[in-house]
Formats: structure tokens, C-alpha cells, sequence
């Protein structure tokens, strides 16, 4: 079988610092689960016309802040198409299939308390998934647990969470770092692109890029 690319993505919260656009193009990407929190129309058509595959799940911002376009007939000939809303997802969360990985994928705002091992495990055995996805800490994570994966692809904007101690902090090492995640999925084994927004001492930006593999059903180390 052959693989699929799945980009993870999620807490954008702010479209003008979606610095990773230009590393991503149609045509590579299968499908694109989004953790919630995506608040832009514009990054909404981004990833829409990236890939022919968007599943959305309702992040705890996900609120209509916009209203709709005028009706056709009320538009001046010739006028761009408005993007001035999109549609809310409603669903809290979903599970996809890979390969023979089950994928379930949420925002993570009804985790509690935010981010702990033990109560992703219990929401994962709750879905009956290999592989959970979670959002709403704004940080990268990745692990492996009584033979589950979770992976939270951070935020690709580099937002802050409102769970996170340094919110509103002025210390440029206290910021999140930009990250999103590519799944290469295959059979039983998913391999992990990380992506990651570097600065080095003189303030220079370059790209990381990291690496995580899980097989299901493997056991040791």
C-alpha cells in the first residue's frame, strides 16, 4: 500500500505569522487534519485549496467572528470572492484510518487537566485509536505510550496557550515555537516529519526539521 502524507496542524490563531506557507504546495499533501483554533478565513482557504482533504475539529476559539458575504446578487459585477467567514466545525473530535493506524485527532480543551499522559491515554482507549492527535498547549510533544502515540504538532504560528505560564511574556525565549507535523503513514508504521521554526543567538530563522517513527504493536525500546 502506498503511503499518504497527513499534515497535522493547529492553533493559528494569528494567519499573518503562518510562516510555514511557503514550505508547504498542493499536490504533495493527502490530507490535513486540523486541530482547531483556526479562526482565519484565509488560512481556511490556504489549507482548503492545499489539500482535497480538510477535516476540522472545534477548537475552543472556533467562534463565528465575521459575518458572511453579501448574497451574489447584492455584489458588484466583477468583485473577488469574499472570504470574510467559514464554516465552524462542530465536531470535537474524528478518526481517520491509515494504512492499518486508526488516527483520532482533537483540540484538546476537554483534556483534563491540559496535556496529561494519563488523560490523553484514557481519551485515546476511549476512541479506540493508535495514534491521537491533540491541540490547545501551543507546544510540541511526541510519545509513545502502553504501545499508543501522541503527538501535538504545537502551533504553527508560534501562538501562545492560555494554559501556558509565560502568556503575554516579553522574553523572546519564553515564546512557542512555530511547528507543524507530516505523518508519512505506511502499514503499520507512521514516520513523523517535525517542523520547527529555529532562531539562533544573532535572531536568524531557519527551518528544522526532526524525525519520529512508530510501528504498532512493536515492543522494547
Amino acid at each position: 500500500m502506498s503511503s499518504r502524507l497527513v499534515l497535522v496542524i493547529g492553533d493559528l490563531f494569528i494567519p499573518d505569522r503562518a510562516i510555514f506557507k511557503k514550505l508547504l504546495s498542493p499536490g504533495k499533501i493527502g490530507q490535513i487534519l486540523c486541530l482547531g483554533n483556526l479562526t482565519s478565513p484565509s488560512v481556511y482557504t490556504f489549507l482548503r485549496n492545499l489539500a482535497p482533504d480538510l477535516q476540522l475539529v472545534k477548537g475552543n476559539f472556533d467562534i463565528a467572528l465575521s459575518t458572511p458575504a453579501a448574497p451574489a446578487q447584492y455584489q458588484a459585477p466583477g468583485a473577488p470572492q469574499s472570504d470574510a467567514a467559514f464554516p465552524i466545525p462542530t465536531a470535537l473530535s474524528k478518526v481517520v484510518t491509515h494504512g492499518s493506524l486508526r488516527i483520532g485527532f482533537t483540540h484538546g480543551d476537554s483534556i483534563v487537566p491540559p496535556g496529561d499522559p494519563d488523560a490523553l491515554l484514557i481519551a485515546a482507549r476511549q476512541m479506540d485509536v493508535d495514534v491521537l492527535c491533540w491541540g490547545g498547549t501551543c507546544k510540541f510533544e511526541a510519545y509513545e505510550m502502553e504501545g499508543k502515540f501522541f503527538v501535538n504538532p504545537g502551533s504553527a504560528t508560534g501562538a501562545a496557550s492560555w494554559n501556558d505560564e509565560t502568556l503575554g511574556s516579553d522574553d523572546e525565549e519564553d515564546r512557542n515555537t512555530p511547528s507543524f507535523v507530516l505523518m508519512d503513514v505506511q502499514g503499520d508504521v507512521l514516520v513523523l516529519y517535525v517542523y520547527q521554526l529555529k532562531r539562533d543567538a544573532e535572531g536568524v530563522e531557519s527551518v528544522g526539521v526532526e524525525k519520529v517513527s512508530f510501528r504498532k504493536g512493536a515492543t522494547g525500546v
